[in-house]
């Protein structure tokens, strides 16, 4: 099988901002000073990533399944080591599923199929760090419920 080749760059752009270029020529500001918080840093971008990456699958996923999802969201949190170069050795990532009569088994093999299948980036990453995932389904009808009670 043949090797894909991606090419990125990133440029300098003064006072520790830099312009990244995706191989799709789509540009993305980077701040790598972290505290300032004017652009993601490379680290948070990675962590946005591994997120993305599952949650394109799962929705793909769960849409061939035909599975009524209203809404959908995936948070993530990492942990790194303490010294350096304070790789991150830990990622947990919890689904959020929206809808009505969603199927629980189907979320789980989504989610499964996206962490051992599909999902690139966790692939990527997954050599030196754990992915723990979970799930939840909210029902669309009670939250409208809940709205118009309120």
């Amino acid at each position: 099988m043949a090797n894909s080749t991606y090419k990125a760059t990133v440029q300098y752009a003064g006072d520790e901002f830099f312009i990244g270029t995706t191989p799709s020529g789509h540009a993305q500001t980077i701040d790598s000073k972290g505290e300032r918080k004017s652009a993601p840093t490379p680290l948070e971008m990675l962590l946005v990533s591994v997120a993305a990456c599952t949650a394109v699958d799962v929705v793909s996923i769960l849409e061939k399944k035909r599975q009524p999802v209203t809404d959908y969201k995936v948070e993530i949190t990492g942990e790194r080591l303490e010294e350096h170069p304070r790789a991150f050795v830990k990622f947990y990532i919890h689904h959020i599923v929206y809808g009505d009569a969603v199927s629980e088994q189907a979320v789980a093999q989504a989610i499964e199929l996206s962490d051992t299948k599909y999902c690139s980036v966790a692939a990527t990453v997954r050599p030196t760090a754990e992915i723990t995932t979970s799930f939840e389904i909210i029902e669309s009808l009670k939250i409208k419920e809940k709205k118009e009670n309120l």
